[in-house]
């Protein structure tokens, strides 16, 4: 057993688009950085001079050198290093299909959140890890490992994403929609416990949405200008010169991840959900929103304010976007939020389906969208049988909505009743990595 009343927990959410991390018992995580890296392979470099080196070093402090993986490379992290354009970075992601493949990228952003981020010595501190609900065993006894043996942590907890949200909203049996950037995951917890057989599973995350939006865009003859490419001049005041810059050895990962997020800034600024069906002939003469581009050009975005969140409810929308096709093979197994609501409520017993859906939660970034939370609700309303009462639940701001996990990891690593939970180094030590099954169900 671990006593951790004196020294706060770390609580961390690692998900698929940015990293949350902070102090159990505050609001909100202090650190959140994007979950990619930069990564330039040490072969590529050493064309550069030496006295180069060291001045890229000194100038940005959180650059770790990871000895394993092909030959040396050194990984940026954070969003800062990650601004900085440099030649041959490519952003790596360390998930593949929501599950971590890469574990060096891993712990080179665990490095980063307790060194630059937070300030503190992972020695001193319990850490409670979120994880998604699809977390197999072998993932879970890595993590333990890597916590213990390279951070040891005193103590360290593995809670599933669903149910802290549940937590977070202080509720112990609901039904969570947690739309993230790599995709979207349904899951129903009772008391405190996540149903397996039931979860839900989409790939439709905001990082789709936002590419959607981009190949739209590209296809009306808007090319996104990434930041690094363009210096902006003032020459009489208010007027303003762009140079375009040229730059032959920037990575297309480099390229893509600069645009993406100009694109995702688009997404949540002029998107919102449609109240019915996306339809293209009735949204043909709406409105236009614009929108201004680092680079000064302004767009204007029409029906694609509605079209692009609609892929949510609709899947097969997002095949009429030109340039969309390698989403095309996954399609038809994919299934709308609806009926993807609906079809895990039906896997759960008869007695709990009421309380189920009288309590559906909404998670994750892309769930903050505009709108969205009324036109689920109103989708289930039409589709769900009629006994049953419909509330589509999400906390009142933006910010809790997106951090909701976070937040009910920050709760419960701070109640007094859970100190008893945690998995203790020397339990660890004891029992081995494989113990984590039994102490974090």
């Amino acid at each position: 057993m671990y006593g951790g009343d004196e020294v706060s927990a770390i609580v961390i959410d690692f998900g698929s688009h940015t990293c949350k991390a902070g102090y159990a018992g505050e609001d909100a995580p202090k650190a959140v950085f994007p979950s990619v890296v930069g990564s330039i392979d040490q072969m590529d470099v050493d064309d550069m001079t030496s006295n180069e080196k060291n001045v890229a070093v000194d100038s940005k402090n959180n650059v770790k050198d990871s000895e394993k993986g092909k030959g040396k490379r050194k990984l940026f992290v954070g969003s800062q290093a990650l601004g900085f354009r440099r030649d041959h970075m490519e952003v790596l992601s360390p998930f593949k299909d929501g599950i971590v493949a890469d574990w060096d990228i891993v712990d080179s952003i665990w490095d980063h959140a307790f060194r630059e981020c937070l300030l503190i010595d992972p020695k001193e501190h319990p850490m409670l890890l979120a994880e998604p609900s699809s977390n197999s065993q072998q993932q879970r006894e890595r993590t333990a490992e890597l916590m213990f043996e390279k951070y040891t942590a005193p103590a360290l907890f593995l809670a599933k994403n669903a149910v802290l949200t549940s937590f977070a909203s202080g509720r112990a049996t609901s039904l969570v929609v947690d739309s993230g950037g790599g995709s979207t995951t349904i899951t129903p917890v009772h008391d405190g416990y996540v149903i397996q057989k039931a979860v839900a599973f989409s790939p439709i995350g905001g990082e789709l949405l936002t590419d959607c939006l981009m190949k739209s865009l590209e296809s009306k003859g808007v090319m996104i200008k990434p930041r690094y490419s363009f210096k902006r001049k003032e020459i009489q005041p208010g007027v303003f010169q762009t140079v375009d810059l040229d730059l032959p050895n920037t990575t297309d990962s480099y390229k893509l991840y600069s645009q993406r997020v100009i694109a995702s800034d688009i997404k949540e600024s002029v998107c919102r959900a449609p109240d019915t069906p996306y339809d293209e002939g009735s949204y043909s003469n709406i409105p236009m929103t614009p929108y201004e581009l680092p680079d000064g050009q302004t767009i204007e975005i029409g029906a694609d304010r509605f079209k692009i969140p609609d892929i949510l409810f609709n899947p097969p929308l997002a095949q009429t976007i030109p340039g969309m096709d390698n989403f095309v093979e996954i399609a038809p197994s994919v299934r709308g939020l609806p009926q993807m609501v609906i079809e895990s409520i039906n896997k759960c017993d008869v007695d709990i389906r009421r309380e189920l859906f009288s309590s559906i939660l909404l998670a994750g970034g892309t769930a903050s969208m505009q709108q969205l939370k009324e036109r689920l609700e109103k989708d289930l309303l039409e589709e769900s049988p009629h006994a049953a009462r419909v509330k589509v639940l999400a906390s009142g701001n933006a910010t809790e909505r997106r951090f909701s996990v976070w937040i009910g990891g920050s709760i419960l690593a701070s109640l007094g009743s859970f100190q008893q939970m945690w998995f203790s180094k020397s339990e660890y030590e004891e029992h081995g990595a494989s113990y984590v099954q039994r102490k974090c169900p």
